[in-house]
């Protein structure tokens, strides 16, 4: 039996109300039936998550569509979760830590989608981890004729789907490996140089289970240029240059830690300790805008030097800025497909017109092969150049949506 479709005439913004959606309306389905219905009845619409992106990635001439109030529960068949794809990964945390299981790393905000962080590439930390996509054996998506479609890893258009930027339908559940529950621990540690950082990045970012280093891109009063953020399930490794922090630290200089999730050693649950913010505040910093680039990791350093040419330009606009690796895989539009990569993440004032001015010239300075983070800004004229996959991935668009019902002004620049 079909269930009411509430809808709402206001569509609104993204969370950093960094952009305002023009969709006709949002509507929350209550079951895939329903999603399905929507998709025969509205010839535009748009899948949309959890709202943290900055662009109109999400946005449609036509019909919002947010899975939120799906009544559909998280199931656990062995190690795999089944998953409603509008379910939050900090609910989707706490539900499986009470079942003794885990997922094997975490974005920085416990606040964001499933089906949202996985279809943009959306990834944690650590040398040896994969984007949150990995984790992913399985997704059930509503496509432009309305079928309900099942892909599972190892079909042929697996690799193709998962970051799938929205544009082959409405994923409604997705299936992720799962493993045993594990103990993390965090510490900061303080006074990184960028003598060392330039000496010893490879060994730092490999110091433990995941690391983030944040940094403003310029020299501090003490000659620092950031905190290095270390989360590590054995003992607490030595990061050159630097001493430990004794108070708990907000990722931003000088503001209130209680957002950011413990620190100081004491172990804790994964969930607890691999994202930096807390579930229960709010994530990041709120006002801002953000950017972000992955390199192939081979070209490291060659990135950050090429950031730092920039910094007089980058710090006035910067509130913070942090490096991560990530590990390679094979999903087509994954940000690190076929190569390990460094994630350059950048928190920007909201300053549009200065960071727009901004951009294309560190687009230009960063190293060949540096892909966008597809949910943040980026100006990159051709982002396909970087994807040996491209060509394959807008004919799997013109199978699964023959009528263009996903298409939007992004996806318009973006694909073409």
């Amino acid at each position: 039996m079909r269930t009411e479709t509430p809808a709402f005439d206001a569509p609104g913004s993204t969370w950093a109300r960094s952009y305002d959606y023009t969709a006709r309306k949002l509507v929350r389905p209550r079951s895939v039936e329903d999603v399905r219905d929507l998709v025969l009845r509205e010839p535009r619409l748009r899948a949309l998550g959890s709202r943290h992106s900055f662009t109109d990635l999400a946005d449609t001439p036509g019909v919002l569509v947010s899975l939120d109030a799906l009544e559909s529960a998280p199931s656990l068949a062995g190690d795999v979760v089944r998953v409603p794809g509008g379910m939050r990964y900090g609910e989707l945390a706490a539900w499986l830590e009470e079942r003794g299981r885990a997922l094997p790393n975490l974005a920085s905000l416990p606040h964001i989608s499933v089906a949202g962080a996985v279809a943009t590439g959306t990834h944690g930390s650590g040398v040896g981890n994969g984007s949150l996509a990995t984790s992913v054996t399985a997704l059930e998506i509503v496509d432009g004729r309305g079928d309900l479609v099942r892909l599972e890893a190892g079909s042929p258009d697996f690799a193709g789907a998962v970051v799938g930027i929205g544009a082959l339908g409405i994923v409604t559940h997705l299936e992720l490996l799962t493993s045993p529950s594990y103990q993390i621990s965090q510490t900061v540690h303080e006074g990184l140089t960028f003598a060392d950082l330039r000496e010893h990045l490879t060994e730092i970012l490999g110091a433990a289970y995941s690391v983030s280093i944040f940094t403003r891109w310029g020299d501090a009063p003490d000659g620092s240029v950031g905190k290095v953020w270390v989360k590590s399930s054995s003992t607490t490794p030595q990061i050159p240059g630097t001493v430990l922090a004794t108070e708990p630290r907000h990722v931003i200089p000088g503001l209130d830690a209680a957002p950011c999730t413990e620190q100081l050693g004491v172990p804790g649950p994964w969930h607890e300790r691999l994202p930096h913010f807390r579930l229960d505040f709010q994530p990041s910093v709120g006002a801002e805008l953000q950017s972000e680039y992955l390199v192939p990791f081979d070209r490291a350093q060659e990135a950050v030097d090429a950031v730092r040419s920039l910094a007089d330009r980058v710090r006035p606009l910067l509130q913070v800025g942090e490096i991560r690796a990530v590990a390679a895989d094979d999903l087509w539009l994954s940000p690190a497909y076929g190569t390990d990569v460094l994630a350059l993440h950048f928190t920007w004032r909201a300053d549009p017109a200065g960071v727009g001015k901004l951009l294309p010239d560190l687009e230009r300075r960063l190293p060949a092969g540096t892909r966008p983070h597809w949910g943040k800004l980026f100006t990159t004229a051709d982002p396909g150049a970087g994807f040996p996959r491209w060509e394959d991935f807008r004919d799997l668009v013109r199978r699964f949506d023959p009528d263009r019902r996903f298409w939007n002004a992004w996806l318009d620049r973006v694909l073409g």
